[in-house]
């Protein structure tokens, strides 16, 4: 069964910093007209770095839309051209004051399918390492925490963590490590 819906015309409806949102006219598979809006990102990669004690590195921020503080990996939109690797390796540096000497890829996904075509890598932090700085941009505030495998455990049953991109990453540590 052919389930492709095909664009026949986008129309802009706002073009924000990161992120712009167009309506687009599509042929449904049964040959019928709709639409559908879309929000269009540039894509974004997340870490999973875990210390030599075994603790998993998150950040803690105020996230607006939600109207609370989030626990989540570290994590940012990717720069225009930009290599995932790099851009996750850039955000664990700017939000924590830890280093990776190199990043696997772990796993990509979409963050909301149903409505936006964001990307998201997930990746591992190998050769994990303390530093003494960290270097946030000046409109972000984050909190970096230490949880151990039992803590994190303790804190997802608790429905502590509730960033997709972070269940996702932990859920992964806590399979297979």
């Amino acid at each position: 069964m052919d389930l492709t819906e095909t664009q026949i015309a986008s129309e802009p409806i706002f073009d924000g910093k990161f992120v712009t949102i167009a309506r687009d006219t599509v042929r449904l598979p049964n040959g019928n007209e709709s639409y559908r809006v879309v929000i269009r990102h540039p894509g974004a990669a997340c870490v999973l770095a875990v210390t030599e004690q075994d603790e998993v590195v998150l950040v803690r921020q105020w996230r607006y839309a939600t109207a609370q503080a989030l626990l989540e990996l570290p994590a940012g939109k990717l720069d225009h051209g930009e290599d995932p690797a790099l851009c996750a390796t850039r955000e664990l540096e700017e939000e924590t004051p830890y280093r990776a000497e190199r990043v696997r890829l772990l796993h990509t996904f979409y963050t909301a399918p149903g409505f936006c075509d964001e990307k998201m890598y997930l990746y591992l932090a190998e050769g994990v390492s303390a530093t003494s700085t960290r270097t946030p941009d000046e409109d972000e505030f984050v909190e970096t925490v230490l949880l151990s495998r039992q803590a994190v455990k303790a804190a997802m049953q608790n429905n502590e963590i509730q960033d997709a991109k972070t269940v996702v990453g932990l859920q992964y540590w806590l399979l297979n490590s």
